[in-house]
């Protein structure tokens, strides 16, 4: 073993490590491997190691480059509520039982999975799934990880269903081998979908816990909170402290929202300002609240007025869930530091992350993606939250305005085209889809603006790092070392595609999948050469098993975005996710080298 395969695996170790820790970000983490690549390539002079020039060339793929233009296509999709049409549809099936809702759900997610992108399907349907289970008398529960795992099968069974297909689709066709067709994985989807989907059906109301939502966690009375006003009289014993100095922590029931001095919103934490005479007051009261509130000495309520300041009425303050979105930018910031209450008009109530609902400390906690906020706030902060991208109400589905869904057929035509152009051999899958992406902005569908946008830039810096790392691999060594570890477990393909889905599973289950695909994917093609038969299987295996990610919450994003919503634990996951992996395992060991000889 050369100098260079220990430094390739040591790089490969340290990403592995890092995914799983998740100290820094999985991009992040990526961007260090490739600096790494190019710093110890640069300085030892290698031939054994990729070159500079060589490591950039990552950039001029093809595959990454798809994946962006397709969350321009979703973002397209998502804007003219086409996925809001087909979720309103669904919401009529509230009468099915249990088993039969099942198999439409996965069904009619998995069909639409298929074509786009398919975490914004989740994030799209959520409400409506919601509100579903609410109509049944039902936890949600039950219905928010099979909505989750449909995704995912939906996603198999496409090149255009998953970007880890696109991703492996690039890296075959580079080596020589030809690319993926658009329908080829549905060979072996399809059956592995009917068998996912059956199991779900028959095991998920008995697999699936019951667990408590945000609102859940509070009492009758703590959801019946109101939003009032009061104010600082002059001469008042509160001038010149701040409302923790006054006593007004030791008061229950009440929060302060914000501070208004000269009429604007004072920045900072309210309960640490220092107050001056004719300081106004928001506040969320409790009914019992509220006379607790009037024994502060110097502070009276806005009703109580009688020095012509502008009266505001109370009102009931409204409690809300709200999720934490893909294309969030207030994600990896704590509420002190966006200051949640004056950007939004709303107050946190507690914030649930990782099965566990947190109400202690909430402003010095970094918000997450898929962190699920409990709010509270006036109808008004509610409709303008509900157009904010940075937090999905769960209250209610949204409403597309009617001038966007008047270009609902132009976004469909440019899907169906895009599928129809690859389809047919007619264009290879990335011109097609710029082909898409262009008619999207011509055609006013999309805003050049809002597509740049849409796209997830930490994704693509982690399939650019881990695709340099796979050239480091393939350069080094490192692949045919590994292949032929592998190869030395079993000489027979069928055991050794067995032992390939099993350490691909296992990776996807702790790294993200397009980082798996691209270390696997090499591995797969080698493995083909050294047994001198056709590496074919071994990819469509690899494709399989990075995406079927069933028994963590970390995964796959799908899983990372219901994990919160549904309150679920981690370990929800795995009772009612590892059998679907075997099942998944069991069924594309038997079913690929049937479809596909060696």
């Amino acid at each position: 073993m050369t100098w260079e395969i220990l430094f390739i695996i040591g790089l490969l170790v340290f990403a592995l490590v890092s995914f799983s820790l998740e100290k820094i970000s999985t991009d992040i983490t990526a961007i260090l491997v490739f600096v790494m690549l190019i710093g110890v390539s640069y300085l030892s002079g290698s031939k054994n190691l990729p070159g500079v020039e060589s490591l950039f060339d990552v950039f001029s793929n093809p595959a990454p480059i798809t994946v962006a233009a397709m969350f321009i296509v979703s973002a397209a999709l998502d804007k003219c509520g086409a996925i809001d049409y087909l979720a309103a549809v669904f919401k009529q099936g509230r009468n099915l039982p249990y088993p039969a809702l099942i198999v439409v759900m996965v069904l009619f997610v998995g069909f639409v999975s298929a074509f786009i992108n398919n975490t914004p399907v989740v994030v799209v349907l959520l409400p409506a799934i919601l509100a579903l289970a609410r109509d049944m008398g039902l936890p949600a529960s039950k219905l928010l990880i099979p909505l989750s795992y449909a995704s995912i099968m939906g996603g198999t069974c496409t090149l255009l269903g998953t970007s880890t297909n696109i991703l492996a689709s690039g890296i075959i066709s580079r080596s020589g081998e030809p690319p993926l067709s658009m329908f080829e994985l549905g060979m072996v989807g399809l059956p592995l979908a009917a068998c996912g989907t059956l199991y779900l059906a028959l095991f998920g109301y008995r697999l699936l816990p019951v667990r408590e939502t945000l609102t859940q966690i509070l009492s009758p009375e703590e959801r019946r909170e109101f939003i009032t006003e009061a104010y600082v009289r002059a001469h008042s014993p509160m001038v010149g402290k701040s409302l923790v100095e006054g006593g007004l922590k030791k008061t229950r029931g009440i929060r302060v929202m914000e501070v208004i001095r000269d009429g604007v919103a004072t920045a900072g934490d309210p309960m640490e300002i220092h107050l001056k005479e004719g300081d106004r007051l928001v506040l969320a009261c409790r009914p019992h609240g509220i006379v607790d509130a009037g024994s502060l000495e110097g502070v009276d309520f806005v009703g109580e007025i009688g020095e012509g300041l502008e009266q505001i009425a109370a009102q009931e303050g409204s409690i809300v869930e709200g999720v934490i979105g893909p294309k969030s930018t207030i994600a990896g910031k704590t509420i002190r530091e966006i200051n949640f209450r004056q950007r939004f008009r709303m107050i946190i109530v507690a914030i649930h992350r990782e099965g566990k609902n947190v109400r202690d400390q909430l402003h010095t906690l970094p918000l997450e993606f898929g962190d699920t906020l409990l709010m509270m706030g006036t109808d008004k902060a509610i409709e303008n939250l509900r157009r904010s991208d940075d937090i999905l109400l769960l209250d209610q589905p949204r409403l597309q305005a009617t001038s966007f869904r008047k270009k609902m057929p132009l976004v469909i035509a440019a899907v169906v085209g895009i599928v129809g152009l690859n389809a047919f051999n007619i264009l290879p899958i990335e011109i097609s889809v710029f082909i898409g992406v262009g008619f999207l902005f011509l055609t006013g569908c999309l805003k050049p603006k809002e597509g740049y946008a849409a796209i997830d830039w930490s994704i693509l810096m982690l399939i650019f790092g881990m695709l340099a790392l796979g050239k480091g691999m393939e350069s080094s060594g490192a692949t045919e070392w590994l292949a032929t570890l592998l190869q030395t477990l079993s000489g027979n393909p069928i055991l050794i595609l067995a032992l390939l889905y099993l350490v691909t599973m296992i990776l996807t289950e702790t790294l993200s999948n397009n980082a798996t695909i691209v270390l696997m994917a090499p591995i797969a093609l080698q493995l083909g050469t050294q047994l001198g038969v056709d590496p074919r299987p071994f990819i469509i295996t690899c494709c399989i098993a990075s995406s079927a990610s069933f028994s963590t919450p970390i995964g796959y994003q799908t899983n990372t975005y219901v994990y919160g919503v549904g309150g679920y634990r981690f370990t929800d996951f795995a009772k009612i996710g590892i059998g679907l992996n075997l099942t998944y395992f069991l069924f594309t060991v038997l079913l690929v080298p049937r479809i596909w000889s060696f």
